[in-house]
This record gives C-alpha cells, structure tokens and sequence, in this order.
C-alpha cells in the first residue's frame, strides 16, 4: 500500500506557472503507475496526466498537452506536474494516484490510491 500526499496548489494569474509535488511513502514507489486528475467544482474528476514506472513514457490530456509536463523522481519517491501557461479552466482541486498496473490509465477506476488533494486557482 503506498500513501499519497499532494503540495505546491495555490493562487496565480493567468500565463502563470506552478510546479505540483505527490510524495509517496515506502520503499516501493518505483513500482507504482503514477497519474494527475483534477476535479472542479460539480464536475467530475477528469485525468491530466500519466506516468510509467520508468517514467519513461508519459500520457496528457488534449486539454493541458504542450502546458502541461509530467515527470518522476524514483529516488525521491516524488512525482511531479509542471503547469505553464495556466488558464483560468484549469482551476481544480489537483489529485494525484497511483497503481500497481503498468496501463497509464485516464479513467479514475484505473488507480487504487488516491492522495488528498491540493487546490489549484487560476485567475483572470
């Protein structure tokens, strides 16, 4: 079992940056698919972003595709999710997940562990 816990969400204008963090306990964070969901306000939750073991390959939504970037740290048991070019749409509670699959999944039922949250408002 690994726990997730999300950091880095805050307030920026539009065109701005953020860098998110999920950091796993354990030891066995290599072996987890590693994914980003958002979900806004009476909306549902909706993928962002997926990673490998490896993190050698990776797997955007259309919607954050060339803003968005995706990458792992297996030494610091950290995933992370640069957001450049934010927009106001982007605004969300930001989650990440993971799974002992090796399917970079885009559906919710993909993962097994969820982290809490961290929110994510982006300004006009």
């Amino acid at each position: 079992q690994v726990q997730l816990v999300e950091s880095g969400g805050g307030l920026v204008q539009a065109g701005g940056s953020l860098r998110l963090s999920c950091a796993a306990s354990g030891r066995t964070f290599s072996t987890y698919t590693m994914g980003w969901f958002r979900q806004a306000p009476g909306k549902d939750r909706e993928f962002v972003a997926a990673i490998s073991l490896s993190g050698r390959n990776t797997y955007y939504a259309d919607s954050v595709k060339g803003r968005f970037s995706i990458s792992r740290d297996n030494a610091k048991n950290t995933m992370y999710l640069q957001m450049n070019s934010l927009k106001p749409e982007d605004t969300a509670g930001y989650y990440c997940a993971a799974d002992r699959s090796y399917k970079l999944g885009r559906e919710p039922s993909d993962y097994a562990y969820w982290g809490q949250g961290t929110q994510v408002t982006v300004s006009s």
